[in-house]
C-alpha cells in the first residue's frame, strides 16, 4: 500500500450506527456471527515500532478489544500469545491470521480462565516459547444481566469474579515472576466499574475491584519499575454483548444508541489506548491510572 492509497488520517473515520440487526447468540459469542463485523483493522493507525522487541499475552485475545489491541501490538513489533476458550477456536484463528500477516510471532492458547493452574501456566508458556514478558493485558470478561439481585446465583457470581478479577490477580502474580524493568501490566475495566450498573451488579463489581487492584498494585510496582494502568470503555460492539442472556435481539440492535455519541465504540477505538499505555515512550510517567475511553461519558474515579 503506497501512500497515495493509505485512509486518510485527517477526516473522522465513519463508525457503524445503531440501530443493528436484532440478534442473539446462545453460550459463548462469537465475533465471525456478528453483524456488522466489529472493525479491528485499524486501517488509518500509523505504527511507530513502539513495542519492537517486547512479548505480550493477552487475555481474551480471540475477539473484541482483545482482538484489536493483539493486531496493533503485531504492527508495533511485539509478539503475541492470545488465550481463549475452546469454543472460541474459530475466532482464534483468525486472530492468529491477523497478527502473522502483520510480520509477528502469535502463539494462541485454548484454557478457562477461572481455573488458577491456567493463569499460571499461561504464563509459564508465554515465557517458554518466547523467552520473557514484558506485557500483560487482562482482558477476559464474563457478564450476564440479571433484572434484579435475586436473580444472580452464586454460581453466576463466582463466574464473574473468577474469570474478571480473580484471573487478573493470578495472571499479574505469575508474570512478575518474569517481568523486568520497562514492563507494563493492563487491564481492562468498564464504565460499570465507575458508575454502575443496574442490571449488572457483579460485574459492575468485578470492574470496580479491579480499578482498585489496579492503583494498588501500580503503587507496589514503582520500586521495580513495572507499570500497572487500566482502560475503561463505554459500550464496545463485541461478541460479549449478543452472547449476555439478558440481553434480548432488540436490545442488542440498539446497544450503544444512549452514549453521548449515539454508537458504541469499535474495537478498534480503543486498541491504541493500550498501545499508549504499554509503550514506555509515550506514557512513563503513567501508572495507577484508569484511563476512561467511554464516547463523551465523563466522570470522576
Amino acid at each position: 500500500m503506497n501512500a497515495h492509497s493509505q485512509p486518510r488520517t485527517d477526516k473522522p473515520i465513519r463508525e457503524p450506527m445503531p440501530p443493528f440487526p436484532e440478534q442473539h447468540q446462545e453460550g459463548v459469542g462469537l465475533e465471525q456471527k456478528l453483524d456488522p463485523q466489529p472493525r479491528y483493522q485499524a486501517e488509518a493507525y500509523r505504527p511507530a515500532g513502539k513495542l519492537e522487541g517486547k512479548v505480550a499475552l493477552i487475555t481474551g485475545g480471540d475477539s473484541g478489544i482483545g482482538r484489536a489491541v493483539a493486531v496493533l501490538y503485531a504492527r508495533e513489533g511485539a509478539s503475541v500469545a492470545i488465550t481463549y476458550l475452546p469454543e472460541e477456536q474459530p475466532d482464534a484463528d483468525e486472530t492468529r491470521r491477523a497478527i502473522e500477516a502483520a510480520g509477528a510471532k502469535c502463539m494462541a492458547v485454548a484454557g478457562d480462565l477461572t481455573d488458577a493452574s491456567f493463569c499460571d501456566e499461561i504464563v509459564e508458556k508465554t515465557v517458554k516459547h518466547f523467552g520473557r514478558i514484558d506485557i500483560l493485558v487482562a482482558n477476559a470478561a464474563h457478564q450476564n444481566r440479571k433484572p434484579k439481585l435475586e436473580d444472580v446465583t452464586d454460581e453466576e457470581f463466582d463466574a464473574t469474579f473468577k474469570t474478571n478479577i480473580y484471573s487478573y490477580f493470578r495472571l499479574s502474580r505469575a508474570a512478575l515472576r518474569s517481568m523486568k524493568p520497562g514492563s507494563v501490566i493492563i487491564a481492562t475495566s468498564s464504565e460499570t466499574g465507575i458508575k454502575g450498573s443496574e442490571q449488572l451488579p457483579d460485574y459492575s463489581a468485578t470492574k470496580g475491584a479491579i480499578n482498585a487492584f489496579t492503583k494498588s498494585l501500580a503503587v507496589n510496582l514503582i520500586d521495580k519499575g513495572i507499570r500497572v494502568n487500566a482502560v475503561a470503555p463505554g459500550p464496545v460492539w463485541t461478541p460479549l454483548n449478543p452472547s449476555d442472556d439478558g440481553m434480548t435481539p432488540k436490545r442488542v440492535a440498539t446497544f450503544g444508541q444512549d452514549s453521548p455519541m449515539g454508537r458504541p465504540a469499535q474495537p478498534e477505538e480503543l486498541a491504541p489506548a493500550y498501545v499508549f499505555l504499554a509503550s514506555n515512550a509515550d506514557s512513563s510517567y503513567i501508572t495507577g491510572t484508569v484511563l476512561q475511553v467511554m464516547g463523551g461519558e465523563t466522570t470522576g474515579g
